[in-house]
């Protein structure tokens, strides 16, 4: 018994480890999915406060700024249309932009934070309302792959529920 539980252990741990790579390319379906909050199943009458649910996109900028590549922009859309979905459309959303380590760590602060504004002013432009949105520059500071700071990974845009 106690190995069979080890190794489920183990599994989830490297099922979560696997789920770690950005998003390239989903539907909007699956994004909603993965942004909406759990529904809630519970026998108690214990209140449980609910977790924010984040999503890590692989999207693409022209190099050395924040103008959106088109390869990135139906991966956007999808985002878009998923944010106006029946489970999410009332739900806040934070965007964060992410670097690397490469270069000086002010100057990713702020070109972070400049493609937080590009991503969050596409959504707008797809019809999300910009009281749901709030952008916000990372940096370098939280790496997807801390024990790797320069990977191509650590470069992204994390959507983060606020409600």
């Amino acid at each position: 018994m106690k190995i069979c539980f080890s190794f489920f252990a183990w599994l989830l741990i490297a099922a979560s480890a696997w789920g770690q790579q950005p998003i390239t390319a989903a539907t909007a379906e699956e994004l909603a999915e993965q942004l909406a909050p759990p529904v809630a199943v519970t026998r108690t009458l214990r209140i449980v406060a609910p977790v924010a649910r984040k999503l890590d996109l692989s999207i693409q900028f022209d190099y050395n700024s924040a103008k959106l590549q088109e390869s990135s922009r139906p991966l956007l859309a999808n985002v878009a249309t998923a944010m106006g979905s029946e489970r999410i459309k009332e739900l806040k959303f934070r965007i964060e932009g992410h670097t690397d380590s490469i270069g000086r760590a002010t100057y990713n602060q702020q070109l972070s934070q400049r493609r937080a504004m590009s991503v969050l002013e596409f959504l707008a432009q797809q019809g999300v309302d910009k009281q749901r949105l709030q952008a916000e520059g990372k940096g370098s500071t939280e790496p997807l792959y801390p024990e790797k700071p320069e990977a191509m990974e650590n470069r992204r845009v994390r959507i983060t529920t606020l409600d």
